[in-house]
């Protein structure tokens, strides 16, 4: 959402309206400001290193409302992946919210160098596993390079201080997806950070060989997206938990191709994946609800199912299709269906109906190009 700002301010002059809208910070700041101060609550004050995640010891029931899930929470164990997120993001929030509101971009940009800092002292961290008591979402991520070499992008491009730079460097250098987007790969958003901060910042020839190896992953989206009926760069393998994330990072990277190339062929392609989310689809739905004259109605939300209101709260992006039919609910009705009908529009089918923050984000950021 930050990044949909930066690069599509004019998206979001208006006003939504929200409970804090005060005429001058964009609303869309406000609500990022909410998660934010959220996430300083899970740094460590003494080490800089972030929490994994905050969690209940399980899932509660479907219908439980928020207000009454008053199980215990707890924190999960620092990582290196958390923490390397946590450094990427509150760089670029120290960038964002500076004309706003100054000191708190300067807590933005201090709880970002504390985590960096715990990032530099340690160096070699196994990945993030469930402690045995909890069965909640693992979101276990055994390559923290990525998150670190975003971290170092975003410090870089806010601060403008060599360490980060030479940092960056280092980092590019080893294995891991360097235009990839996601919640476990963010390779792409360190590449997109550093191509923004300029190539006169940068090094001339890895500004260039990055800005050559996204074009040409847009280039290959697209490619794709011509041979497949729907106009999307999916193939049959890609009907995964969360297909609907593939679809919108997928025209993510091809819009940012688009703002570093100026070639609107690109846009093009994204706006052909936006057409798949909101209906031109092979099951004729609407993967937003609300949105559509045949829009998702049964989502895996718990807010939705426990409020006693027919139609679910609006404009929440369903995972949809998942060939790997990976619910009960799945298991038992869809068998044998084709890759991109592995979907069913019911509460209780979690892996092709369920919502998240990381689906919706990407779908803004899309939106955002074609509401400027």
């Amino acid at each position: 959402m930050l990044l949909a700002y930066e690069l599509y301010p004019s998206a979001f002059v208006s006003a939504i309206p929200l409970p804090e809208s005060d005429g001058s910070t964009p609303d869309v700041l406000l609500e990022c400001k909410v998660e934010l101060d959220w996430l300083f609550k899970m740094q460590d004050s003494a080490t800089g290193g972030v929490y994994h995640k905050l969690t209940t010891l399980s899932f509660p029931g479907l219908d439980v409302m928020p207000e009454d899930d008053t199980a215990d929470l707890y924190f999960s164990p620092i990582s290196a992946t958390a923490t390397g997120d946590f450094a990427g993001v509150m760089a670029m929030a120290a960038r964002v919210y500076k004309p706003f509101d100054a000191a708190y971009a300067r807590k933005c940009l201090d709880a970002a160098g504390a985590a960096w800092e715990w990032l530099v002292q340690h160096p070699d961290v196994p990945g993030f596993t469930n402690p045995p008591e909890i069965s909640t979402g693992e979101y276990g991520d055994g390559v923290d390079k990525d998150e670190r070499y975003w971290a170092a992008a975003e410090l870089y491009r806010t601060t403008g201080k060599e360490e980060y730079h030479q940092a960056v460097l280092q980092l590019v250098q080893l294995t891991f997806p360097k235009y990839s987007l996601g919640w476990g790969d963010m390779g792409g958003y360190g590449t997109i950070a550093y191509l923004l901060n300029g190539e006169e910042q940068a090094d001339r020839a890895l500004y260039a060989s990055l800005k050559e190896g996204l074009v040409a992953e847009a280039q290959r989206l697209a490619e794709q997206s011509r041979e497949e009926g729907y106009r999307i760069s999916l193939k049959e393998e890609d009907y995964i938990w969360g297909s609907n994330m593939l679809v919108m990072n997928n025209a993510m990277l091809l819009l940012a191709a688009e703002y570093f190339s100026g070639d609107s062929s690109f846009a093009d392609c994204a706006l052909d994946h936006l057409h798949y989310l909101m209906g031109r689809n092979v099951l004729d739905i609407s993967y937003v609800t609300g949105f559509g004259d045949h829009a998702v109605m049964n989502p895996h939300h718990r807010p939705s199912v426990g409020d006693h209101v027919a139609d679910p709260v609006p404009g929440l992006v369903s995972g949809g299709p998942d060939r790997g039919l990976h619910d009960e609910y799945v298991v038992e009705h869809l068998q044998g269906k084709p890759a991109a009908q592995c979907f069913v529009d019911h509460e209780l089918s979690y892996s092709t109906n369920e919502v998240t923050i990381y689906w919706n984000s990407p779908a803004v950021f899309v939106v955002a190009r074609f509401n400027q």
